[in-house]
């Protein structure tokens, strides 16, 4: 079951009055065409996870409420669901949508309740819209909703609608690099001078990174500068946008034997040749953590891997199997805040975190540990070995 981390793979809805099995099914698109193609989408599904069709659960349309535009009303049993319909499950849009539903629901009765609706709910905004108590749902196949008398919960569907394309976001590949110091710093404040200069991007790119961030409530300015408001919100909304796919990946084997390992024998093999490289993922994590062995070794090398290196690990390419991931970042920041932790060079833990997510074998509990013992408002702990 879904609680902040993790999926259940199994769908499921829990109600007090009534219990309903929910399932993959698309939806289809038969109603009324002045509405949204979305919207309809949106109401349909609502009534899958409700159990009912259109005859027990009627939709009005550009309902107003003191002023106030409601896409669809849904009256089901006694209830009302007032569904607010975002094309897009960003965590922008979802931010000020849940903003919005929130000063409605001051307005309407108990039995009234606000609904937000999207293509696909990331697991930022999902936790956002949790924590301020907003039910939601998303074409997708995940919900959940609370409502007198009735609890839904379905989750673990993956994004059914990708996006095209790489939108301006505030986690790009150079302007990521605000994200990463601010969570590096967490208690500090920095004037977004300091702060171009800092991560060497220019001060204009700063200053609209930051922007975004303030919209979105993570970053808050101040009469010292800027800080991060919301660390673990910030490093989740960083988590969502983040793809390891960008970077580079040389995918093989590496053979190790007796108490070495592919990461040692690679960590070995650059001090040697004097090559910057830092583990990340489940190495990483392994180090930090001593949390869940791990069979698949992910190295950083801060450029494409020479000869000399391939043939002294005796690394072979063999994409299907392989125990060793050498890559080649985007952006040379992945390297900052590296530490030598137990012999072996690793990420900062917030690297190791993000590319944790795009992992197999036990990444996911990996990254829970993680988070568990890694003390996200401090500026770092430190380490003996470095």
């Amino acid at each position: 079951m879904y609680a902040g981390t993790g999926y259940d793979p199994d769908d499921h809805v829990v109600s007090i009055d009534m219990i309903v099995r929910t399932s993959n099914a698309g939806c289809t698109r038969n109603m009324r065409s002045a509405a949204p193609s979305g919207l309809q989408d949106a109401i349909l599904r609502l009534r899958e996870l409700l159990g009912v069709d259109e005859r027990d659960a009627p939709a009005s349309f550009d309902v107003s409420v003191d002023g106030w535009a409601i896409d669809a009303l849904v009256e089901c049993r006694g209830l009302r669901f007032a569904l607010e319909w975002k094309s897009s499950g960003s965590l922008g849009h979802v931010f000020r949508a849940v903003h919005q539903l929130l000063q409605l629901q001051d307005l309407l009765p108990e039995s009234t309740i606000p609904v937000l609706a999207v293509p696909f709910m990331g697991r930022s905004a999902r936790l956002h819209c949790e924590g301020r108590g907003v039910a939601w749902l998303d074409l997708s196949g995940n919900a959940r909703i609370r409502a007198p008398g009735v609890y839904v919960h379905t989750d673990g569907h993956a994004n059914r609608f990708p996006r095209r394309g790489q939108p301006e976001t505030a986690f790009g590949q150079k302007g990521s690099r605000v994200a990463r110091w601010l969570l590096m710093h967490p208690g500090r404040s920095v004037r977004q001078q300091a702060l171009a200069e800092e991560i060497d991007l220019d001060r204009g790119h700063v200053s609209r990174v930051i922007g975004k961030l303030v919209e979105l409530g993570l970053v808050e300015r101040g009469k010292s500068g800027v800080r991060v408001s919301a660390p673990a919100r910030l490093l989740e909304a960083w988590r969502d946008e983040y793809r390891f796919d960008r970077h580079t990946v040389r995918r093989g084997h590496v053979s190790a034997s007796g108490d070495e390992n592919p990461a040692s024998v690679l960590a070995r093999a650059c001090s040697l040749l004097e090559l910057p490289y830092a583990a990340t993922a489940l190495a990483g994590a392994w180090c930090w953590t001593g949390f869940a062995r791990y069979r698949l070794t992910t190295v950083y090398l801060a450029s494409p891997p020479r000869g000399d290196l391939l043939e002294q690990v005796g690394f072979r390419d063999e994409p299907r199997g392989a125990n060793t991931w050498l890559v080649v970042p985007n952006d040379q920041s992945v390297f900052d805040g590296a530490k030598t932790v137990g012999g072996i060079r690793c990420v900062h833990p917030i690297q190791i975190y993000l590319d944790l997510k795009d992992h197999p074998e036990r990444s996911q509990e990996a990254a829970e540990e993680l988070l568990r013992q890694w003390d996200w408002n401090a500026d770092g702990r430190q380490t003996n070995d470095d």
